[in-house]
């Protein structure tokens, strides 16, 4: 995602727990829920949301790809795939017997099938040009509520907070410069994290500065010429996830790489792939790498 200014985390905060209310009440009108709920979960930040508040879902889309992408945190064998994200199978997802079925906006075009199953709970992560964490931290709350579990939300937000606290304080010695998010397509394109990705909101939130400071269009997806690096002399850059084989062996060659101040100057890390679009565990596992490679020293690149 391409940034603008950081949007700040009270109102959002506030503005999704009224959001979460609403729906909650819709969902509580259709059936109450046990104390253990048979939860399904849709969407992959809502999923990563139940497993920190110790709620596992018996079933979630995509497993898959998710063990292969997000890989943290871990779920086990047992949930049930349920298939593509885009397109889930309603028929294995009812015979499941979900009492709370976890989605959000992104999937809209499904509420009213979703909701003939079972009560619905949709939560919005991630709205353009407004900033996820607050949202992601929010969710942990409305669905710890919706679960009748208040108390493993609570814990769940104490043990985050604090631990970006301390992330926060080892990486003070690296707020000197900014850092440059970004995921490498081709050696002629990259993705870069705005403000309002996971990623730069964590960012945010660990005291750093983001160097991309441009309008957002709301998806890293959406690829900038490699050449904007340049505009970013002083920063140290940051590639999330794998770089790919063919991309690596033309940026070998490129001149416009090599002359890079980050690269020729030993300013370059990389990071393993984090889910981008997740919640609150992503996030974690983000501040923890990034830590992580800061401590270890900057890449070599040949």
């Amino acid at each position: 995602m391409v940034t603008g200014r950081a949007a700040k985390s009270g109102p959002d905060r506030r503005a999704i727990l009224t959001a979460a209310g609403l729906w909650l009440a819709a969902a509580s009108s259709l059936r109450a829920l046990p104390s253990q709920p048979r939860l399904a979960a849709i969407d992959w930040a809502m999923l990563e949301t139940a497993i920190l508040i110790g709620h596992m879902p018996v079933a979630a889309c995509e497993l898959i790809r998710y063990r292969e992408d997000a890989m943290q945190p871990k779920v086990p064998a047992k949930v049930v795939d349920l298939g593509l994200r885009g397109a889930p199978n309603f028929e294995l997802l009812q015979l499941t017997r979900p009492d709370l079925i976890l989605t959000s906006p992104y999937y809209m075009r499904y509420q009213d099938r979703l909701a003939s199953l079972a009560p619905v709970l949709n939560l919005p992560f991630y709205v353009p040009g407004e900033a996820p964490l607050p949202k992601a931290f929010a969710a942990v709350d409305a669905l710890s509520a919706a679960v009748g579990d208040p108390d493993a939300g609570g814990r769940a937000t104490a043990r985050a907070e604090a631990e970006l606290d301390d992330l926060a304080a080892r990486l003070r010695g690296f707020s000197d410069r900014p850092v440059a998010l970004v995921n490498i397509g081709d050696a002629r394109h990259l993705r870069a994290f705005g403000f309002d990705s996971l990623f730069g909101s964590t960012l945010n939130r660990l005291g750093l500065r983001n160097a991309w400071t441009e309008g957002t269009r709301f998806s890293f997806l959406a690829p900038v010429p490699i050449e904007r690096l340049a505009t970013m002399p002083e920063a140290r850059l940051v590639v999330v996830g794998d770089i790919p084989v063919a991309a690596h062996r033309a940026l070998r060659r490129s001149i416009l790489w090599q002359a890079l101040p980050p690269v020729v100057e030993g300013r370059l890390y990389q990071l393993p792939d984090v889910n981008a679009f997740g919640g609150v565990p992503a996030a974690l596992r983000f501040a923890r790498l990034l830590a992580g490679a800061f401590a270890s020293g900057p890449i070599g690149w040949s």
